[in-house]
């Protein structure tokens, strides 16, 4: 079999595939994890931009969340998918470099409630999303992600999964939408540069396109079952070769990606998350403060370096990805969530104080290790001549190191509070977590609507 057929037969597996109680949480909390990062990107740009446009507007029974009126399907998932992304709080596939839920679950919930599917159709969707997605992010990285966001790339092949599940579409049906997607998905990395918005937008179009492509499979269409691995395919076109379907497809049938994901912690890049957490066991053994640093060195795999080394950052999304400026605000505020990248925090001088004392390399072995493990050596001289280092071998947040179901849904309250109020928030988070039936309508608090 093609990739392709590979990939389409283990997403149509779970049509009918009995779920454990593992992969059924899975599906829950990482549903969970989706909507506490979606609805703080609700009363943000772009996605307040998107819905306040012609792309708001017209008939369908998906929910817009920044709305809260019912679009279509695919106007939805772009909408949903973008807000997602906008806040850096999405779950990653570590192994692949990827944010699986952004485009996944955005799809598959525009679906579900398009077509008025059940809880159960809907949780499949988003296993068999993740599935297509993830297994073909590791047959792409690491040199995908040199030019490519592979959010918004790999994305839509996971959004087109899904969609064609809840579509009905056969293993024949999924395959077909793989194929077409694979000539809709986009992404470069210019556009995670600077002022753009573009960034949070790739997930959304992904969903989007991803949607697209199923649709066109559901009516009969067909596409190349080796558009992914043949010598002009995907995979040729946006790595080093025509793909290591041997790393992904390793455990098929085992193991699901979607029970190995990692919950973010910080509200920033994910290729920061090993330094933060060097640093702060650091100080939480050493206990120094803001003031006693006189400088840190980095060293980090290909992207943390690559992406992540920003000196002089000037606005949030930028700051999202400047180490210099995640380490010097957990410094300074104790943690990198929302109020990180406040106007009011972007300017303080006490953080800015400490950046430039702040370096980053790139050290061959831990890039050798790269996408599978995520490593940092952080070396911190003080004040005062004391010097400590630190080899931070995984993230916590990481499979290696999972958050608890407490954190999760503490992390759900943070994010989700202020834009809701608690009664919604309450019965959202009971319906994901215990319910039968689909995350619906939400109620937004007067300040945020």
């Amino acid at each position: 079999m093609t990739p392709i057929e590979t990939l389409a037969g283990l997403a149509a597996d779970w049509q009918t595939r009995p779920l454990t109680d593992e992969v059924r949480a899975a599906v829950r909390h990482a549903t969970l994890d989706w909507f506490a990062t979606t609805i703080p990107g609700t009363v943000r740009p772009p996605a307040t931009l998107l819905a306040a446009g012609a792309l708001g507007a017209g008939a369908g029974n998906a929910i817009c969340y920044v709305t809260g009126q019912r679009i279509s399907a695919r106007a939805a998932a772009f909408i949903n998918g973008t807000a997602s992304h906008t806040v850096e709080f999405d779950d990653i596939f570590r192994d692949g470099g990827y944010h699986p839920g952004s485009p996944s679950i955005a799809a598959a919930l525009a679906v579900a409630q398009d077509i008025g599917a059940t809880r159960d159709q809907f949780d499949r969707a988003v296993i068999a999303g993740y599935e297509a997605g993830c297994r073909l992010a590791m047959a792409l990285q690491p040199s995908h992600y040199e030019m490519w966001h592979i959010t918004g790339t790999v994305g839509t092949i996971g959004a087109a999964a899904a969609g064609a599940l809840l579509l009905g579409c056969d293993r024949d049906g999924i395959a077909n939408a793989i194929a077409i997607s694979t000539s809709f998905a986009g992404g470069h990395q210019q556009n995670l540069q600077g002022q753009s918005m573009v960034k949070a937008m790739h997930p959304g179009h992904a969903a989007d396109a991803g949607l697209l492509a199923a649709y066109a499979a559901a009516a009969g269409a067909t596409g190349a079952r080796d558009s992914l691995d043949g010598p002009k395919g995907y995979a040729a076109a946006t790595s080093d070769g025509t793909g290591n379907w041997d790393a992904a497809f390793e455990g098929a049938g085992d193991w699901t990606p979607i029970t190995r994901m990692t919950v973010k912690i910080h509200g920033c890049c994910g290729h920061i998350f090993a330094a933060l957490d060097a640093l702060d066991a650091l100080r939480a053994e050493h206990g120094f403060a803001a003031d006693d640093i006189a400088k840190i060195h980095v060293e980090g795999y290909g992207p943390t370096k690559d992406i992540c080394d920003r000196p002089a950052p000037r606005i949030a999304q930028e700051a999202r990805f400047s180490l210099q400026y995640c380490l010097s605000a957990q410094m300074v505020l104790g943690q990198v969530r929302l109020a990180a990248f406040e106007e009011d925090a972007l300017a303080d001088p006490a953080i800015r104080a400490i950046m430039p004392r702040i370096t980053v390399a790139r050290a061959k072995d831990l890039a050798a290790e790269y996408p599978r493990r995520r490593m940092a050596r952080l070396h911190l001289t003080l004040t005062d001549g004391r010097t400590f280092s630190r080899f931070q071998p995984t993230r916590r947040g990481d499979p290696e190191q999972p958050v608890l179901l407490d954190e999760l849904i503490g992390k759900y309250d943070e994010l989700a509070g202020p834009v809701l109020p608690t009664d919604s928030l309450t019965r959202l988070r009971d319906t994901i977590l215990t319910g039968d039936s689909l995350p619906g309508d939400l109620s937004k608090t007067d300040t945020a609507a």
